[in-house]
């Protein structure tokens, strides 16, 4: 009966193995059978749509870009807003990063904007360093969203996503050629959001030469290996559109918050001795269609962009260097990494602390010969010190005991003046006596 349980078992075994195997030869979608009636998981899409709405999105943009070249007027514009506008100066000793966080309602739809300002960017007269703030704030949104994931206890939901979304980075309009700096920050923050140049002012140069400073502006670009953002060409719905936007970058833009009566029309605009122009016309810039490409259509590819690839990157980067890899060779489990990392900090911190009480000891050795020395000079100079005394001491009693002598030989001297004074007086007395 023993016998018989046991073979069973095994058959059964057997059957379930070859269920399997069956199974998997399907491959990773399986097969398509047909419903026979209604379900009901086709709302699906709008149970997502609903939970977005409720949830609220997350937008943060970067403004790269000299004081005073419209990076604030540009974003009251986009956003048909007035946000905060602090007026600062070309005196900056440093590069700053000022951030303000703003939330948005259009329809049922909620946005949480993050405007990030470079404060004082390429002010200084020494550029070399410009880009680094801007960087390490990159780096730091993708740790703080790097260690809400790590947590045991985490909410990605409700936790507030900080991570750089887009770069618009503002290019000065001169007509001709890109500025190193422009290319060198660029090349540093490509890896690190998504970038999409502009030029600011663009009516202070002329239609050909905007055309022309485009052209350079992207071959520039390609020629230094500068990733900027292109707009998604994968979905049929906005493929011919984003194509087409893609050759017109960088975008030429002008910002404006006043609005300029033209005709019997109120736009909004900039006014001038010969004209007017209007940030929403399409033939004196490519305003609207920066508020097109960058709101209307592509914000959620740039969120999701950056999530997919430039976050990845730095998580990839930061798990490397935490030991963990996806070699299948040779696994490592998380606790693995774990004691092999606190090993090495083990180590680390034994081989500071031996170099630390090392360097200890050879301070105090190097005090104590100090001290050895000084004594040793100090004594040399005492004993110096003591023999002039000596000297100069045997030199005073030798001189008081001339003059002792001196003194003596004196008033032996006027002893035998005053005797032969007195007896020479004495002498006259008697004379005078005897006469």
């Amino acid at each position: 009966k023993q016998w018989y349980q046991r073979r069973v078992a095994i058959t059964a075994g057997d059957n379930r193995s070859a269920h399997v195997k069956v199974l998997r030869s399907l491959g990773q979608d399986g097969r398509t059978l047909p419903l026979q009636g209604h379900v009901g998981f086709d709302s699906l899409p709008d149970q997502l749509v609903n939970k977005c709405v409720n949830l609220g999105f997350d937008m943060n943009i970067l403004c790269v870009g000299e004081t005073g070249i419209g990076k604030s007027t540009l974003m009251d514009c986009l956003f048909k807003a007035n946000f905060d506008d602090t007026v600062h100066s070309h005196k900056s000793p440093g590069v700053e990063i000022s951030e303000h966080i703003y939330n948005l309602k259009e329809g049922n739809v909620k946005l949480r904007l993050a405007i990030v300002d470079s404060v004082g960017y390429g002010d200084q007269i020494n550029k070399e360093n410009s880009f680094k703030p801007l960087v390490d704030y990159a780096d730091e949104q993708f740790e703080n969203y790097l260690q809400e994931e790590l947590k045991i206890k985490r909410d990605l939901v409700t936790f507030h996503d900080s991570r750089i979304h887009v770069c618009l980075y503002f290019l000065v309009p001169t007509g001709h050629s890109i500025r190193s700096l422009d290319l060198v920050t660029m090349k540093a923050l490509d890896k690190k959001c998504n970038i999409i140049p502009i030029i600011a002012k663009s009516d202070t140069v002329s239609k050909s030469e905007l055309d022309t400073f485009k052209a350079n502006i992207m071959e520039e670009l390609r020629a230094n290996d500068v990733e900027i953002y292109t707009f998604p060409t994968d979905d049929e719905t906005v493929a011919d559109v984003n194509k087409e936007m893609n050759e017109m970058m960088p975008f030429a833009v002008v910002g404006s918050r006043e609005d300029v009566k033209v005709g019997e029309i109120t736009v909004r605009g900039r006014e001038y001795p010969w004209g007017v122009v209007e940030i929403e016309n399409e033939q004196h810039c490519d305003f609207v269609k920066l508020r097109e490409m960058l709101i209307r259509t592509n914000m959620e590819d740039l969120r999701e962009v950056t999530h997919r690839k430039h976050y990845e990157l730095y998580r990839r980067g930061k798990l490397k260097q935490m030991g963990i890899t996806d070699d299948g060779a040779h696994p490592v489990s998380l606790q693995e990494t774990y004691e092999q990392k606190r090993a090495e900090h083990l180590e680390e911190l034994q081989r500071i602390e031996n170099e630390m009480r090392q360097n200890f000891v050879n301070k105090v050795r190097e005090k104590d010969l100090e001290l050895k020395r000084n004594e040793k000079e100090l004594a040399a100079k005492y004993e110096g010190l003591r023999k002039e005394n000596n000297e100069e001491k045997k030199r005073l009693d030798e001189d008081r005991k001339k003059l002792e002598d001196d003194l003596a030989a004196i008033k032996k001297k006027k002893e035998d003046l005053e005797r032969a004074t007195a007896e020479q007086a004495n002498g006259q007395n008697t004379k005078s006596k005897k006469k």
